[in-house]
């Protein structure tokens, strides 16, 4: 395989990693190749994004490599995320919040066992929409991130208290489920479209 092709596979691979990014070894395991090679693609990807047409760039951080913005571009993408249009939540959106209202605190793996889909994505457009925040860290390796809602997640809901959540049914009927989700998710679209 061409090291062009290598190059868009990796660009492909840290895109979907997100926010974790990925190190050498990862890559060169997934790639097949060794870890050399795979800095050799990782510098001549760096040298690419330093383009001043590119709008993304690529950073090291701790050994993992990662896709970010440039911080040149940071009023735009501040605009992306206030912006009206932008206030509706996409049904993954809605489930990651049902879940951490539910189950908070809560780390984005214990969200992606239940939901059974990757929630990096749902999450930072929560917590860009200020509707969930980071409430610490669990203790032990990695001290992965807990998530929980806020404030503004109860005024959007019209409630004082968690407490006040909807209790989950003790037995779980998948019909049950499905309509009290569809009910969740449509009385928040109402109070979302509400708040416009």
């Amino acid at each position: 395989m061409k090291l062009v092709d290598f190059k868009a596979i990796v660009e492909g691979l840290l895109f979907a990693a997100g926010d974790e990014g990925l190190t050498l070894k990862q890559l060169s395991i997934v790639l097949e190749i060794n870890e050399q090679t795979a800095l050799d693609i990782i510098d001549d990807l760096l040298k690419s994004y330093k383009k001043a047409d590119r709008g993304i760039h690529l950073v090291e951080v701790a050994g993992t490599y990662q896709l970010t913005t440039k911080k040149a571009h940071a009023v735009y993408l501040k605009r992306l995320v206030e912006s009206p249009s932008t206030n509706t939540l996409s049904q993954a959106a809605l489930e990651t919040l049902a879940i951490i209202a539910y189950r908070q605190p809560i780390t984005r793996a214990e969200i992606e066992d239940i939901r059974g889909v990757k929630t990096e994505r749902p999450i930072h457009t929560l917590a860009a929409k200020a509707l969930i925040k980071e409430v610490g860290r669990v203790d032990g390796t990695g001290r992965a991130i807990l998530y929980g809602t806020t404030k503004e997640f109860l005024e959007y809901f019209g409630l004082r208290t968690l407490k006040e959540l909807p209790p989950l049914p003790d037995k779980v009927d998948e019909q049950f489920v499905q309509e009290e989700a569809d009910l969740f998710f449509e009385r928040f679209q109402e109070t979302l479209d509400d708040s416009n």
